[in-house]
């Protein structure tokens, strides 16, 4: 697991490789990964939009930007955690992700930017 705090924001990811699969004619690697956000400031936060850095070994880089999490925009106030699961296919057995999620501060009514440490993303076979 990787942890990463930004401005009381921490956030940690854990991964597990789903096995392989087949699209366009070409064989992809499935990875899940489980993110947890704590809020340990002293304000409510919400979640407005992520940006994510995907990296394989083929030095392919995927870039995706959207609104919230898994079709959500939540809510966090002091204390609170919120985790959520979702997954990337690579080309490669092996990879990284990366990127931050931008938040609103409901206090400050400011948004900032809370990072997303970079994790692996390895399938068990591929490892020495």
């Amino acid at each position: 697991m990787v942890t990463q705090i930004t401005q009381g924001i921490k956030i940690s990811v854990m991964t597990t490789f789903e096995g392989t699969y087949f699209k366009n004619h070409a064989m992809h690697f499935a990875f899940s990964y489980h993110i947890t956000i704590e809020n340990h400031s002293k304000d409510s936060v919400q979640l407005m939009a992520r940006h994510w850095e995907i990296f394989d070994a083929l030095n392919d880089l995927e870039t995706v930007d959207g609104e919230g999490v898994v079709g959500k925009k939540p809510v966090l106030k002091p204390g609170e955690i919120y985790t959520y699961s979702s997954g990337c296919l690579l080309r490669a057995p092996f990879g990284t992700m990366q990127g931050y999620f931008t938040m609103i501060n409901f206090t400050s009514t400011k948004s900032f930017e809370v990072i997303i440490p970079p994790f692996k993303l390895s399938a068990p076979f591929a490892l020495n």
